[in-house]
């Protein structure tokens, strides 16, 4: 195979996985590591992937890549679907307490769920806490919750409120339960995500509610971006898409952390 085909290979399995092993390579194209790495060098200098220890990882895993909710809710959508779905099994139409939504695409699968969803009793209501403009919009309507949006600087990424206010709202509540959304779930980094004031908003979120629920599809897995919001032994539920990698799992378990997978 010329070096060529390789890197169209290579490029090929980082839009699939979104990471990729020296050794992995090495053995699937079976040339030695030093080749692979050299490989992986042209490919950063081509701004294809960006280099990590043991591989690389695509160019979208950057620590500092967000991009705007328009742009994510195009992505992963039957995942999404798929988790929000799952996490509506901690809402039961028994349920009668309070629920805090972070902001994000997967939140936002979460409230359209809510938007649908029925109690047991007639005339019964929940309370639905967000800092998400588009969650309250979505939920505005829904005469079965009592809808509380958070104030704050509203970051046009995220279409979220962010800062101190925000967070000193959050801290003087406690909900029933959190579902957070991430921009990373690692073994040894924990949560995270680019932002300082979205990452102070989601810890905020962790710390106040009764059980935090973490909602990240497998394209998060093993993904560091920059703010660390949580460690894996400070939320509850992770509920995802696909089964976790062993290194992850692993961690999962050991930090006592349920994972419901859709």
């Amino acid at each position: 195979m010329y070096a060529t085909e390789r890197h169209d290979a290579i490029a090929a399995a980082l839009q699939t996985a979104g990471r990729v092993s020296v050794t992995d390579l090495a053995a699937h194209f079976d040339v030695t590591t030093e080749t692979v790495r050299r490989d992986l060098d042209a490919l950063e200098q081509a701004g294809v992937l960006r280099r990590v220890h043991g591989g690389a990882v695509s160019v979208e895993r950057s620590s500092l890549v967000e991009l705007s909710v328009a742009e994510r809710e195009g992505q992963h959508g039957r995942e999404k679907t798929a988790i929000a779905r799952a996490a509506m099994r901690l809402v039961p139409p028994t349920f009668t307490g309070s629920i805090a939504l972070d902001a994000g695409t997967t939140s936002g699968a979460v409230a359209a769920e809510l938007a649908r969803w029925e109690p047991e009793r007639a005339g019964a209501t929940i309370t639905v806490i967000t800092n998400s403009v588009p969650i309250a919009s979505t939920l505005q309507h829904s005469d079965h919750v009592e809808l509380h949006l958070l104030g704050g600087r509203v970051r046009g990424v995220t279409s979220a409120a962010v800062g101190t206010a925000t967070v000193d709202q959050i801290g003087a509540l406690r909900p029933d339960v959190a579902f957070i959304g991430t921009n990373g779930l690692s073994a040894g980094f924990g949560l995270s995500t680019p932002d300082e004031y979205e990452a102070a908003v989601k810890a905020a979120y962790v710390l106040a509610s009764r059980r935090s629920v973490v909602l990240a599809d497998a394209a998060k897995h093993g993904v560091e971006a920059l703010m660390r919001f949580a460690r894996l032994d400070e939320i509850d539920t992770v509920v995802t898409d696909q089964a976790p990698p062993a290194d992850l799992a692993g961690a999962l378990a050991d930090a006592d952390v349920e994972v419901v997978v859709a």
